[in-house]
C-alpha cells in the first residue's frame, strides 16, 4: 500500500463486480489512520456517475473505510442529526491516490436515533445473478452485513455517539490549516 499522508487530498472510486466503474468521488481528506481502518472527510464534493452525471453532496461527511470488513460507512452531517449511509463493498485498496473498493449493491440506512433500514436487496439479487456473484461472495456479504447491524446496535466507531462531530471537527481544521 502506498504511503498514506493526513491532510492529503484523495479520490474515491467505486466499482461493480463486472469491474466497471459506478461511481467516483473527487476528494476525500484524510484525517485519520487506524490499524483496521481509515477515516476521511469531504463536504461539498463533485460525484460523477458511470453514465456521466455529475452532482455534488449536500453535506459534510465523515467516510470510514475498512481494511478486512467488507463494508464502508458514510456519516451525513444533516441539521436533523447524524445519518449513515453503509456500503457494503469489498475492502478497499489505494492505488494512485485512489481509494478503491467493489460495491456490492446491499446498502444500511442509519437513521439519528438509531434505527435503521436494509436497502436494495432486489438490485442485490439482480447483479448477484447478472454478475455471477460466487456462493463464498454472497456468504461473506451477508455475514458483513449482519456484523455491519451488530456494529451499529452496540453503537461501536463509527456509530459511536459523537464520533462524526469530532471528526468533522478535524476536518475542518484540517482544511483551515490548507488555508493559512
Amino acid at each position: 500500500m502506498q504511503k498514506l499522508e493526513i491532510g492529503k487530498r484523495y479520490e474515491i472510486h467505486s466499482y461493480k463486480h463486472n469491474g466497471n466503474i459506478h461511481r467516483a468521488w473527487d476528494e476525500a481528506v484524510l484525517l485519520e489512520i487506524h490499524d483496521d481502518y481509515l477515516i476521511f472527510g469531504n463536504e461539498k464534493t463533485k460525484v460523477i456517475e458511470s453514465d456521466g452525471r455529475t452532482w455534488r453532496t449536500k453535506e459534510p461527511a465523515v467516510l470510514y473505510f475498512f481494511k478486512s470488513n467488507w463494508f464502508n460507512v458514510i456519516g451525513q452531517y444533516k441539521k436533523s442529526g447524524i445519518y449513515y449511509y453503509c456500503n457494503i463493498a469489498s475492502p478497499f485498496i489505494i492505488e494512485d491516490d485512489v481509494i478503491k473498493y467493489v460495491d456490492y449493491d446491499l446498502d444500511l440506512r442509519v437513521f439519528p436515533e438509531g434505527s435503521f433500514k436494509v436497502l436494495d436487496r432486489g438490485e442485490y439479487r439482480y447483479h448477484k445473478q447478472l454478475m455471477n456473484y460466487s456462493d463464498d461472495i454472497d456468504l461473506i456479504l451477508r455475514s458483513e452485513l449482519t456484523n455491519l447491524i451488530n456494529m451499529v446496535r452496540a453503537k461501536e466507531i463509527p456509530f459511536k455517539k459523537n464520533t462524526v462531530e469530532h471528526y468533522y471537527g478535524i476536518y475542518r481544521d484540517v482544511l483551515q490549516s490548507k488555508i493559512k
